[in-house]
């Protein structure tokens, strides 16, 4: 068990290339923290540099209070699993997992008893005669974990794990991954491009961008208060909206519709940010109500998705799917103004 610190970490490739420009970010002992971001945003080369798998340009990178710039990577007591699984086609199960335990010369029962610790972790243990070859994605995700666990490291790290299951397959190893981390009472660093896998997953989530960090928060904060504009709109789905408005005093006006703000944010203009699933079929009051004029229309069980227009704004809305609508329709919806974002349109800062 350790913490990891990042103090003003950078990595570049080349002069014009910067992956990772000063980053700080504190990760405590045991804490599940994700770095999410879209491809090129430096979140999974600084968790290569962490394994010693990247040199660093600048900053430091510390375990507990240990700065492990220089240290080998073998020497960092720190365990990585890849999106590729990287399992060695020619061996068993079991001499996967027990194969970095031989290299570094641990006693033969030893192997034997962390091997299938591991295995009944993992479910693996019916499965460690087979090649894998003959498992499936997730058995040989499972695998790749378990080649880790039986180091019991430090540090886990996870890149992109999941990202090579289907749909279902991700959600039921996402939730072993939590229960996985809860029994082993260890830190994980977890990198992915996927929203959803952040939220769920994370005790904390670091947003990224271009290489820089734009966030830290635990799940609910970064959805309820993001800092800016990318934040709001990179985390959750379908994204916030986002309308331009001409603000007087606390009135904020758009294309389609005028609402009065809970507080006058000292801007001339601005984007208001509004979620889809924070429209209110059912509304009292008229001065927070806008008229969507319904283009496509998406019925996904539990939930509606309405696509449209509200004046010459595009919007889209969640509601209930028992709310009788079709293409062509206006609909008369409430904001929810307990649940507005407003920001600068200059710095994409949230202000409000």
């Amino acid at each position: 068990m350790a913490s990891v610190t990042y103090e003003h970490v950078t990595k570049k490739f080349s002069a014009e290339t910067t992956a990772v420009n000063d980053l700080s970010l504190s990760i405590r002992d045991t804490e599940f923290m994700v770095l999410v971001g879209p491809s090129g945003c430096g979140k999974s080369t600084a968790l290569r540099m962490l394994a010693g798998l990247e040199d660093i340009t600048a900053g430091q990178i510390k375990i507990d209070d240990q700065v492990v710039n220089k240290m080998a990577p073998r020497d960092r007591d720190v365990a990585m699993v890849f999106q590729s699984y990287a399992l060695y086609p020619h061996m068993s199960v079991y001499d996967n997992m027990a194969f970095g335990l031989k290299m570094r010369g641990t006693p033969r029962t030893e192997i034997g008893s962390l091997v299938k610790e591991a295995g009944r972790i993992l479910r693996l243990d019916k499965l460690l005669i087979r090649k894998p070859r003959q498992l499936s994605g997730g058995q040989r995700q499972r695998v790749a974990l378990g080649r880790a666990i039986v180091r019991h490291p430090r540090v886990f790290l996870l890149d992109e794990p999941l990202s090579n299951l289907d749909a279902m397959l991700r959600v039921q190893t996402r939730i072993e991954l939590q229960k996985m981390h809860q029994r082993l009472g260890t830190t994980f660093i977890y990198v992915t491009h996927d929203q959803v896998e952040a939220m769920t997953m994370g005790d904390r989530i670091a947003v990224m961008k271009d290489g820089v960090l734009q966030q830290v928060a635990p799940p609910r904060e970064i959805y309820d208060k993001p800092v800016n504009m990318y934040v709001a709109g990179f985390i959750g789905s379908p994204r916030m909206n986002f309308l331009p408005v001409t603000i007087s005093n606390r009135q904020a006006k758009a294309s389609g519709f005028d609402l009065n703000l809970p507080e006058a944010p000292g801007l001339a203009h601005g984007i208001l940010g509004i979620r889809p699933e924070h429209f209110l079929p059912n509304f009292s009051s008229d001065a927070a109500a806008i008229d969507l004029k319904v283009e496509v229309l998406e019925v996904l069980g539990a939930d509606q998705y309405l696509y449209g227009k509200v004046g010459s704004d595009d919007l889209t809305a969640r509601v209930d799917p028992q709310l009788k609508v079709t293409v062509g329709d206006r609909v008369r919806l409430g904001v929810n103004m307990q649940r507005l974002h407003l920001f600068d349109p200059a710095t994409e800062k949230a202000v409000l």
